[in-house]
Protein backbone atom coordinates (compact mmCIF):
# COMPACT_ATOMS: atom_id res chain seq x y z
CA UNK A 1 0.00 0.00 0.00
CA UNK A 2 3.24 2.31 1.19
CA UNK A 3 4.27 2.00 -2.11
CA UNK A 4 1.17 2.98 -4.20
CA UNK A 5 0.74 5.59 -2.40
CA UNK A 6 4.10 6.90 -3.43
CA UNK A 7 3.64 6.39 -7.34
CA UNK A 8 0.25 7.77 -7.28
CA UNK A 9 1.71 10.81 -5.78
CA UNK A 10 4.94 10.92 -8.15
CA UNK A 11 2.07 10.63 -11.26
CA UNK A 12 0.37 13.91 -10.09
CA UNK A 13 4.04 15.37 -9.66
CA UNK A 14 4.45 14.72 -13.49
CA UNK A 15 2.69 17.76 -14.11
CA UNK A 16 4.39 20.34 -11.86
CA UNK A 17 7.06 21.27 -14.97
CA UNK A 18 6.77 21.38 -18.49
CA UNK A 19 9.94 20.85 -21.17
CA UNK A 20 10.05 22.49 -24.52
CA UNK A 21 12.74 20.97 -26.98
CA UNK A 22 13.97 18.25 -25.35
CA UNK A 23 15.43 15.62 -27.51
CA UNK A 24 13.34 12.07 -28.19
CA UNK A 25 15.56 10.26 -26.44
CA UNK A 26 15.01 12.04 -23.12
CA UNK A 27 11.13 11.69 -22.64
CA UNK A 28 10.71 14.14 -20.17
CA UNK A 29 8.64 12.02 -18.06
CA UNK A 30 11.45 9.62 -17.32
CA UNK A 31 13.78 12.64 -16.92
CA UNK A 32 10.99 14.04 -13.91
CA UNK A 33 10.99 10.81 -12.45
CA UNK A 34 14.80 10.67 -12.12
CA UNK A 35 15.23 13.93 -10.85
CA UNK A 36 11.94 13.15 -8.06
CA UNK A 37 13.11 9.91 -6.78
CA UNK A 38 16.95 9.92 -7.12
CA UNK A 39 17.36 13.91 -6.37
CA UNK A 40 19.72 14.47 -9.68
CA UNK A 41 20.03 12.95 -13.33
CA UNK A 42 23.18 13.09 -15.57
CA UNK A 43 22.50 14.54 -19.28
CA UNK A 44 25.43 13.12 -21.52
CA UNK A 45 25.94 11.58 -24.82
CA UNK A 46 26.14 8.14 -24.94
CA UNK A 47 28.58 6.39 -27.37
CA UNK A 48 25.90 6.22 -30.61
CA UNK A 49 26.04 9.63 -30.55
CA UNK A 50 22.66 10.58 -28.67
CA UNK A 51 21.72 12.49 -25.32
CA UNK A 52 20.02 10.43 -22.74
CA UNK A 53 19.34 11.16 -19.07
CA UNK A 54 21.11 8.86 -16.64
CA UNK A 55 21.22 8.02 -12.94
CA UNK A 56 24.17 6.85 -10.99
CA UNK A 57 26.42 7.71 -7.80
CA UNK A 58 28.80 10.78 -7.53
CA UNK A 59 32.78 10.12 -7.44
CA UNK A 60 35.39 11.44 -7.79
CA UNK A 61 37.57 14.38 -6.00
CA UNK A 62 35.41 17.41 -4.93
CA UNK A 63 35.27 21.08 -6.41
CA UNK A 64 36.07 23.78 -3.87
CA UNK A 65 32.60 23.38 -2.13
CA UNK A 66 33.07 20.02 -1.80
CA UNK A 67 31.02 18.47 -4.82
CA UNK A 68 32.12 15.66 -6.98
CA UNK A 69 33.06 16.10 -9.86
CA UNK A 70 32.46 12.98 -11.46
CA UNK A 71 29.44 10.72 -11.73
CA UNK A 72 29.83 7.39 -12.71
CA UNK A 73 26.80 5.50 -15.09
CA UNK A 74 26.32 2.20 -15.61
CA UNK A 75 23.66 1.13 -18.19
CA UNK A 76 23.21 -2.14 -19.40
CA UNK A 77 20.76 -1.42 -22.21
CA UNK A 78 23.52 1.10 -24.22
CA UNK A 79 26.03 -1.19 -22.65
CA UNK A 80 27.67 1.74 -21.24
CA UNK A 81 29.72 2.08 -18.47
CA UNK A 82 31.50 5.23 -17.75
CA UNK A 83 32.56 7.97 -15.82
CA UNK A 84 31.38 11.17 -17.03
CA UNK A 85 33.14 14.56 -15.87
CA UNK A 86 30.92 16.86 -15.20
CA UNK A 87 30.43 20.18 -16.40
CA UNK A 88 29.35 23.23 -13.80
CA UNK A 89 29.67 26.18 -15.53
CA UNK A 90 33.36 26.81 -12.99
CA UNK A 91 34.71 23.13 -13.96
CA UNK A 92 34.52 21.90 -17.40
CA UNK A 93 33.14 18.63 -18.31
CA UNK A 94 31.73 16.18 -20.66
CA UNK A 95 28.01 15.74 -18.84
CA UNK A 96 25.41 18.35 -16.82
CA UNK A 97 24.06 17.37 -13.27
CA UNK A 98 20.52 18.45 -12.63
CA UNK A 99 19.28 18.66 -9.68
CA UNK A 100 15.70 18.09 -7.91
CA UNK A 101 16.50 20.66 -5.55
CA UNK A 102 19.51 22.40 -3.59
CA UNK A 103 20.64 19.37 -1.95
CA UNK A 104 19.25 16.79 -4.38
CA UNK A 105 17.28 14.84 -2.04
CA UNK A 106 14.70 14.40 -4.31
CA UNK A 107 11.29 13.55 -2.77
CA UNK A 108 11.46 10.63 -1.82
CA UNK A 109 12.32 11.16 1.91
CA UNK A 110 8.85 13.77 2.22
CA UNK A 111 6.39 10.95 0.37
CA UNK A 112 7.73 8.19 2.30
CA UNK A 113 6.99 10.64 5.51
CA UNK A 114 3.38 11.83 4.86
CA UNK A 115 2.79 8.07 2.70
CA UNK A 116 3.45 5.74 5.87
CA UNK A 117 1.20 7.89 7.94
CA UNK A 118 -1.58 7.89 5.51
CA UNK A 119 -1.31 4.19 5.29
CA UNK A 120 -1.19 3.63 9.42
CA UNK A 121 -3.91 5.94 9.46
CA UNK A 122 -5.69 3.66 6.76
CA UNK A 123 -5.50 0.33 8.98
CA UNK A 124 -6.59 2.35 11.99
CA UNK A 125 -9.83 3.86 9.99
CA UNK A 126 -10.58 0.17 8.50
CA UNK A 127 -9.98 -0.95 12.49
CA UNK A 128 -12.36 1.29 13.47
CA UNK A 129 -14.77 0.61 10.46
CA UNK A 130 -15.33 -2.57 11.27
CA UNK A 131 -15.62 -1.89 15.28
CA UNK A 132 -18.50 0.06 14.19
CA UNK A 133 -20.94 -2.54 13.30
CA UNK A 134 -20.53 -3.62 17.34
CA UNK A 135 -23.00 -1.03 18.76
CA UNK A 136 -23.81 -3.05 21.88
CA UNK A 137 -22.08 -6.50 23.51
CA UNK A 138 -24.33 -8.98 24.85
CA UNK A 139 -23.20 -11.32 26.90
CA UNK A 140 -25.63 -14.17 28.41
CA UNK A 141 -25.33 -16.15 31.89
CA UNK A 142 -25.76 -19.54 30.35
CA UNK A 143 -26.32 -21.96 27.35
CA UNK A 144 -30.54 -21.44 27.05
CA UNK A 145 -30.40 -17.33 27.64
CA UNK A 146 -27.48 -17.30 24.79
CA UNK A 147 -29.53 -19.35 22.33
CA UNK A 148 -32.66 -17.34 22.77
CA UNK A 149 -30.39 -14.09 22.57
CA UNK A 150 -28.66 -15.85 19.26
CA UNK A 151 -32.68 -16.83 17.97
CA UNK A 152 -34.03 -13.44 18.75
CA UNK A 153 -31.03 -11.51 16.67
CA UNK A 154 -31.70 -13.96 13.72
CA UNK A 155 -35.09 -13.14 13.44
CA UNK A 156 -34.46 -9.44 13.71
CA UNK A 157 -31.61 -10.17 10.85
CA UNK A 158 -34.32 -11.41 9.66
CA UNK A 159 -36.81 -8.88 9.27
CA UNK A 160 -39.34 -10.35 11.78
CA UNK A 161 -40.48 -9.56 14.88
CA UNK A 162 -40.20 -11.39 18.02
CA UNK A 163 -41.18 -11.34 21.63
CA UNK A 164 -39.37 -11.95 24.49
CA UNK A 165 -41.34 -14.02 26.91
CA UNK A 166 -39.25 -15.31 29.66
CA UNK A 167 -38.18 -13.05 32.35
CA UNK A 168 -35.18 -15.53 32.96
CA UNK A 169 -33.93 -14.23 29.35
CA UNK A 170 -33.84 -10.71 30.59
CA UNK A 171 -32.63 -11.29 33.69
CA UNK A 172 -29.58 -13.52 32.66
CA UNK A 173 -28.47 -10.35 29.89
CA UNK A 174 -25.79 -8.35 30.23
CA UNK A 175 -25.74 -5.85 27.39
CA UNK A 176 -23.56 -3.00 27.23
CA UNK A 177 -23.64 -0.13 24.72
CA UNK A 178 -20.90 0.83 22.46
CA UNK A 179 -21.28 5.12 22.44
CA UNK A 180 -18.12 6.02 20.81
CA UNK A 181 -16.91 3.45 18.67
CA UNK A 182 -18.92 5.35 15.33
CA UNK A 183 -17.76 8.62 16.59
CA UNK A 184 -14.17 7.73 16.44
CA UNK A 185 -14.00 7.64 12.40
CA UNK A 186 -14.68 11.41 11.81
CA UNK A 187 -11.39 12.44 12.99
CA UNK A 188 -9.98 9.73 11.63
CA UNK A 189 -10.79 10.93 8.56
CA UNK A 190 -10.04 14.66 8.90
CA UNK A 191 -6.74 13.50 10.18
CA UNK A 192 -6.23 11.69 6.88
CA UNK A 193 -7.26 15.12 4.94
CA UNK A 194 -4.92 16.87 7.02
CA UNK A 195 -2.22 14.47 6.06
CA UNK A 196 -2.56 14.88 2.34
CA UNK A 197 -3.04 18.93 2.47
CA UNK A 198 0.13 19.16 4.16
CA UNK A 199 1.65 16.87 1.74
CA UNK A 200 0.61 19.19 -1.03
CA UNK A 201 1.38 21.87 0.60
CA UNK A 202 4.79 21.65 1.76
CA UNK A 203 5.48 20.11 -2.44
CA UNK A 204 3.81 23.93 -3.16
CA UNK A 205 0.11 22.71 -3.80
CA UNK A 206 -2.13 24.76 -2.13
CA UNK A 207 -4.83 22.70 0.08
CA UNK A 208 -7.14 23.44 2.61
CA UNK A 209 -7.19 21.69 5.68
CA UNK A 210 -8.41 23.95 8.04
CA UNK A 211 -10.63 22.35 10.36
CA UNK A 212 -13.65 24.13 11.24
CA UNK A 213 -16.43 22.37 10.60
CA UNK A 214 -18.94 25.52 9.65
CA UNK A 215 -17.55 27.38 6.32
CA UNK A 216 -14.69 29.64 6.28
CA UNK A 217 -14.00 33.12 4.61
CA UNK A 218 -12.14 33.84 1.79
CA UNK A 219 -9.32 35.47 4.45
CA UNK A 220 -9.03 32.04 6.18
CA UNK A 221 -8.56 29.98 3.05
CA UNK A 222 -5.62 31.69 2.15
CA UNK A 223 -3.57 31.73 5.16
CA UNK A 224 -1.15 29.33 4.11
CA UNK A 225 -0.73 31.25 0.86
CA UNK A 226 2.80 32.48 1.84
CA UNK A 227 4.63 29.15 3.16
CA UNK A 228 3.36 27.65 -0.25
CA UNK A 229 6.62 28.69 -2.50
CA UNK A 230 9.82 27.93 -1.31
CA UNK A 231 10.28 24.54 -2.07
CA UNK A 232 8.39 24.39 -5.58
CA UNK A 233 10.47 27.50 -6.25
CA UNK A 234 13.60 25.99 -5.25
CA UNK A 235 12.63 23.31 -7.56
CA UNK A 236 12.39 25.20 -10.69
CA UNK A 237 15.33 27.24 -10.26
CA UNK A 238 17.38 23.95 -9.79
CA UNK A 239 15.85 23.07 -13.16
CA UNK A 240 15.91 26.07 -15.00
CA UNK A 241 19.77 26.02 -14.07
CA UNK A 242 20.24 22.74 -15.08
CA UNK A 243 18.77 22.97 -18.65
CA UNK A 244 20.88 26.15 -19.28
CA UNK A 245 24.07 24.42 -18.50
CA UNK A 246 23.16 21.71 -20.81
CA UNK A 247 21.74 23.99 -24.17
CA UNK A 248 25.24 25.72 -23.52
CA UNK A 249 27.38 22.89 -23.31
CA UNK A 250 25.42 20.91 -26.65
CA UNK A 251 24.22 23.63 -28.33
CA UNK A 252 20.41 22.83 -27.75
CA UNK A 253 17.14 25.01 -26.96
CA UNK A 254 15.38 22.76 -24.03
CA UNK A 255 12.75 25.11 -22.19
CA UNK A 256 11.39 24.20 -18.80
Amino acid sequence: MLSSYIRYFLARLQSMFKYDGLPDTIPAKWLEHYLLTNGNALIARADDGNLYAFTGGLGGDPNVYYIPNNYIVANPYLNLTKTFSIDSGVNNGDAVLIYNDTYSQGLLPMLNRYCSQLVENDITLGIADILARATINISAADDRTKNSAELWLKRLREGKLSVIAEKAFIEGLNIREFKDVANSIIPLIEYHQYIKASLFNELGLNSNYNMKRESINSNESQLNDDMLHPLIDDMLRERKEGIDRVNALFGLNIKV
